[in-house]
């Protein structure tokens, strides 16, 4: 788990020097224990090292073949490196280091860059430069857990970890006021833009070529479509998707350095635990308890650990421990207002203290379908099946003498999944409206939208809405939060987090499985619901779903409401006619007296905050990086 960053196309070698290391310094909470840069003509790489795999020199990147032909810089894990290494030795390749790295360079020379691709299993941002043709490679993993950024200028292309790497670097100044727009519907930016114009995501599954000032791009992998006529069992779901998920475990057990597990009360991280057991490994788990507070899962935990015998360890935060303003805007290089996230960095600062490799649950819930949510487009795509020619028609003209607020909403979103599919999924979110209904945007986002919410209405989309929304969620929600909050939050504390259920061999197996049997009796992720209740028992398997998060909303209207009225009063996002500061606080006063307020005016606290730390740019401090 590293921090990387590039630039090829420049033929100005200390040019090149000094925007690679800026890149590199921005990174440096990503990679603690070492950096290191190498250059070819036109060619520069950089890298700052968490080290997990060979703690010598030996291990530092960018790490080269002998001959300086191929160069890697590689962020992430690669969990079968060991089987790779074997099949490359038995080829007759000599190792210098026992890195996951090696694998990288030994492996593209062997088998190309689609073959190396193709055998990885892991987690992975790659930047490979290939000196005898002249190209450079970046690569990103399939589901999109590791990020990766890049801008292309004049013939000149560069990337790195993170967006506010590539703007120390001096690739990034003018913001993008359609991802604004995306930020403030959503709370984050998607992979379909970055905060700043000309800088782009690489999307999950994807490897860009570079080569001559020319950059093409292409899909490498997606999910497969679910088999709607697989006669599977649910018990064969069950017994194949155990057998996977016992491997992707196994494989993510390889470490030089101490590993924890976090275990909360929930299904998905129990599960991790009982795999850590059954194979064996001596693996300490930790809990982050909240006493006090209702979404406390300490006590499950501990009754959980009791039960697999696993070690165990209560890490007890109270209120006052919850990380601040300052820690949310400098871990996540684009503004992120994801509640939850305050919760990771929480736990990452207590985990850190004790490993420096973290096993998680992530990723259970969106694969084998964990979410309220997953049930209701079941609901309405079987009524979508049901419905004669012309209902959307028909729907469209009754809904609009119904009342817009009151006891039938729901019932009318309902409807609207079942004659309009994703499109209609897509526009009952509840972000720039409520924006426009206060006049909360200023003159440069007055006529701001999201391409989200054009998204066409659809019957055929209603009737296969299951997955059609998986498609939509995992190009946005997944990638875009949901993943961006794990990297951001534990590589802040330089710890590695990794996830069992984001193995994308299990992903490729559930993503096949009819929804009718991941939805067994209308009960949410019923595979693995069934797995912990064989290993486990009922406690667990029947347990409801929760989550570690900070009450941003009660907390808006109280203890931060202070900061929050002097932010806004003072507003650098005003004086640029992003926002309208008097609105904004008005809109505070008359809701903040209910005890709690809109989750919007939380996205502005957020990128009020995030924009004054781009403005006055002081990036902590490397040394604090452990502490």
């Amino acid at each position: 788990m590293c921090g990387i960053a590039g630039l090829a196309g420049d033929s100005n070698p200390d040019r090149s020097r000094t925007a690679v290391a800026a890149m590199t310094c921005a990174l440096a909470r990503r990679g603690p224990d070492a950096e290191g840069v190498e250059q070819w003509p036109g060619v520069t790489l950089g890298h700052r090292r968490l080290s997990i795999f060979d703690l010598s020199d030996a291990g530092r990147q960018p790490m080269l073949l002998p001959d300086r032909s191929v160069g890697v810089v590689f962020n992430g894990a690669i969990y079968n490196f060991l089987e790779l290494r074997r099949e490359l030795e038995s080829a007759g390749h000599i190792f210098c280091s026992r890195t996951d790295t090696e694998v990288l360079l030994h492996g593209y020379v062997h088998w190309g860059i689609d073959g190396l691709i193709n055998r990885l299993r892991g987690m992975f941002a790659i930047g490979l430069w290939d000196q005898t043709r002249n190209k450079l490679f970046l690569i990103r993993d399939r589901l999109g857990v590791k990020p990766l950024v890049y801008s292309v200028r004049d013939g000149k292309l560069a990337f790195a970890s993170t967006v506010r790497a590539l703007k120390d670097g001096g690739f990034a100044s003018e913001l993008d006021c359609d991802a604004l727009a995306e930020f403030l519907e959503f709370g984050f930016v998607t992979d379909d833009r970055t905060i700043y114009q000309g800088v782009e995501k690489l999307r999950a599954g994807e490897v860009l070529e570079w080569s001559n000032g020319t950059a093409t791009k292409r899909l490498y992998w997606d999910l497969p479509s679910i088999d709607a006529t697989s006669h599977i069992t649910f018990e064969d779901a069950v017994d194949r998707t155990e057998e996977i998920f016992l491997e992707a475990v196994k494989l993510r057990l390889e470490a030089d350095v101490p590993i924890g597990a976090l275990l909360s009360g929930g299904i998905d991280s129990s599960l991790v635990c009982w795999a850590i057991a059954k194979l064996g490994g001596n693996i300490r788990t930790f809990t982050v308890g909240t006493p006090n507070d209702p979404a406390d899962e300490s006590a499950d935990a501990i009754a959980t650990a009791h039960q697999l015998g696993v070690p165990h360890q209560l890490i007890e935060l109270s209120p006052d421990d919850a990380p601040g303003m300052d820690d949310l805007v400098n871990a996540y290089g684009e503004p992120f207002a994801c509640y939850s996230a305050l919760g990771m960095l929480s736990v990452s600062q207590a985990v850190r203290r004790h490993a420096t490799v973290l096993l998680t649950g992530d990723g259970g819930d969106d694969i084998f379908l964990g979410y309220p949510e997953h049930k209701h487009f079941w609901m309405a795509q079987r009524l979508a099946n049901s419905l004669p020619p012309g209902s959307a028609t028909a729907w469209k003209l009754l809904r609009q003498a119904l009342p817009r607020n009151g006891t039938l909403r729901r019932a009318k979103h309902f409807i609207d999944y079942a004659t309009g599919g994703v499109g209609a999924v897509a526009r009952v979110h509840n972000g720039l409206p409520l924006y426009r209904e206060h006049g909360l945007l200023g003159g440069r986002l007055t006529g701001a939208d999201v391409s989200h919410r054009k998204v066409p209405l659809s019957r055929d989309s209603a009737r296969q809405l299951v997955s059609e929304f998986l498609k939509y969620d995992r190009r946005t929600r997944f990638t875009g939060e949901y993943m961006t909050k794990v990297d951001g939050g534990t590589m802040y504390y330089a710890l590695e987090a990794r996830s069992p259920f984001l193995d994308h061999v299990l992903w490729e197996y559930a993503g096949t499985l009819p929804v009718e049997l991941r939805l067994r009796n209308g009960q949410l992720k019923a595979v693995l619901r069934e797995l912990a209740r064989r290993h486990i028992g009922e406690r667990v398997s029947c347990g409801a779903k929760r989550g570690f998060s900070i009450p941003v909303q009660r907390w808006l209207a109280g203890r931060w409401g202070s900061d929050f009225k002097s932010a806004i009063s003072e507003s650098v996002l005003a004086g640029e006619e992003y926002i309208r500061p008097d609105r904004v606080l008005e809109l505070w006063a008359n809701t903040a007296r209910t005890g709690t307020v809109p989750l919007q005016l939380w996205y502005i606290y957020v990128l009020e905050h995030w924009f004054r730390l781009e403005q006055s740019h002081r990036l902590p401090s490397p040394e604090l990086v452990l502490q």
